[in-house]
């Protein structure tokens, strides 16, 4: 049983692969570069070298989508042949007819984790850089940024010895990163016991050949502990030994869906010295988003096979537009839950998984209902 069964879910499956990520990477990709080859004069070779670099995003994106259609065409498709009918008359239940679904959507979540941890960023950043070195883009990755801010803490022992406190050790603020230098700085460095220093500057940038920032047209102030002045300094150029979280924070090298989850765990550390709370809990909700995604693929295997034992006669058309529908539903709960996730109203954690969690009670539920026929 369980060898039919995966039969006649493979050829469904692979269809719906192919089916949903042709028309998924059409719509969001070949007619953009189809204007950049009329507009850009972008070669036709790079555009379709890029093409198929942004095919393992979208075939991320089929796998779940494929795995509803195949159980719930399938096992509609064996309900209205009375197949079903035949192996509950032979002693065998519907959670065991459902249980090959579940254990071959469990096979699909693992390749669509590998797919979205390892190939799909990786392939999606190098089209880009692709793409913007054809169209002789100079700076590919870098936006100019205003308002770069960051402050940096220290866990210190309380006086009275009772645990620690977070203290201000020092603070970065530049009007404005044009993906070279900073502009209109300001910082306050605490850092080095018994004197603090205020470094005022018009221009800086990163010297990666000493670790060190070049600061150019400025005044340092240097306070005693005290809050006196204890001297100031006019510069030209000065080389000042400060951490480059400030340029990590500005420089952001790659975009949300670029990243696999250790570099999006690389990305919020620097987002959170950068204490922009907006950009924290989106991030945060990006990453679980990336944990939860493959699972969906057992969701929807549940989903659709818990739909499909429901006795009827529904031809493959019918099959198809349920699928439709439920996949759009879905989505558009789980855009709507990560959006209640980014504006603190839901936990990143609960963001993530709550579709899940309501997919997999639905899925439960239908599955008793039919069993209890």
């Amino acid at each position: 049983m369980d060898r039919y069964l995966a039969r006649e879910l493979l050829p469904t499956f692979l269809f719906g692969v192919g089916a949903f990520a042709s028309i998924g990477v059409t719509i969001d990709a070949m007619f953009e570069l189809i204007r950049k080859i009329v507009e850009s004069g972008l070669p036709i070779s790079i555009a379709a070298q890029v093409f198929m670099l942004t095919m393992p995003e979208f075939i991320v994106l089929a796998f779940p989508m494929s795995t509803l259609l195949a159980t719930l065409m399938t096992y509609s498709r064996l309900s209205s042949d009375s197949e079903l009918v035949a192996l509950r008359g032979c002693g065998v239940s519907v959670y065991r007819m459902v249980l090959t679904a579940v254990m071959l959507s469990l096979i699909v979540t693992g390749m669509t984790f590998v797919f979205n941890e390892q190939l799909a960023p990786a392939s999606k950043y190098r089209a880009t850089q692709i793409l913007n070195a054809a169209l002789k883009s100079e700076t590919p990755t870098i936006v100019k940024r205003q308002n770069i801010f960051y402050p940096e803490y220290q866990k210190v022992k309380k006086k009275d010895g009772s645990g620690n406190s977070k203290i201000l050790t020092r603070l970065f603020y530049a009007d404005e990163f044009d993906g070279k230098e900073m502009k209109g700085l300001t910082i306050i460095d605490r850092s080095t016991q018994g004197v603090s220093q205020i470094i005022v500057s018009e221009s800086g940038e990163w010297n990666p050949s000493q670790n060190v920032w070049d600061f150019h047209n400025g005044t340092i102030y240097l306070v005693a502990p005290d809050r006196s002045y204890r001297n100031i300094l006019r510069f030209e150029h000065q080389q000042i030994k400060l951490p480059r979280t400030a340029l990590d924070l500005a420089q952001k090298s790659r975009d949300y869906g670029e990243m696999n989850i250790g570099q999006a765990l690389e990305q919020l550390e620097v987002e959170r010295l950068g204490g922009d709370e907006h950009k924290i809990r989106k991030l945060q909700v990006r990453i679980q988003q990336k944990i939860s995604l493959p699972f969906v693929c057992v969701v929807f295997g549940l989903v659709g096979a818990a739909m499909g034992t429901v006795p009827q006669r529904t031809g493959k058309g019918t099959s198809f537009g349920i699928s439709v529908i439920v996949i759009f539903s879905y989505y558009l709960l789980w855009f709507i839950t990560g959006a209640l996730g980014e504006a603190g109203i839901l936990s990143p954690l609960v963001a993530a998984w709550m579709c899940n969690f309501l997919g997999f009670g639905v899925g439960f539920l239908l599955l008793r209902r039919v069993a209890q026929k």
